[in-house]
């Protein structure tokens, strides 16, 4: 193998062990912590994967009609530290969950404050996120 191939492979795992770095996002490039709404509901799926979990509910207004949301939280090994784990939440269990708007405007979709439930214990996911971005610069 030439020096110059070998040199050329180096570079380019080099470049590739990067990108998961560049891919990274701030909180606020797609949340906008200004904005905050509350949804309650039943959890109807848990998703505790990498990069960020998702949690889903569905909430029944005044008529009946199901609408589904989708909130993402930190990834699992974060909230783990921070003391929050998969098995405090379960599918079926009534929930308000208070959340940061999506900047996109979907009506749905939120990033995870807080998760109240209907015994009244809390979870509170994270930081404030103007202390995370002040924190990160």
């Amino acid at each position: 193998m030439s020096i110059r191939w070998k040199t050329s492979l180096w570079w380019a795992l080099g470049v590739m062990g990067a990108l998961p770095l560049v891919a990274h996002h701030s909180i606020t490039a797609e949340f906008d912590t200004s904005k905050s709404f509350s949804v309650q509901g039943t959890l109807a799926k848990i998703e505790w994967v990498n990069p960020h979990s998702y949690i889903y509910l569905d909430a029944k207004d005044e008529k009946g009609a199901v609408t589904s949301y989708s909130f993402e939280a930190g990834p699992p090994g974060n909230l783990r530290r921070a003391g929050v784990l998969r098995n405090m939440l379960s599918v079926g269990d009534a929930v308000t969950i208070d959340a940061y708007a999506a900047k996109d405007g979907s009506k749905h979709l939120g990033l995870v404050k807080a998760i109240h439930f209907a015994d009244g214990h809390t979870i509170v996911m994270g930081k404030d996120p103007a202390d995370l971005e002040r924190l990160n610069k």
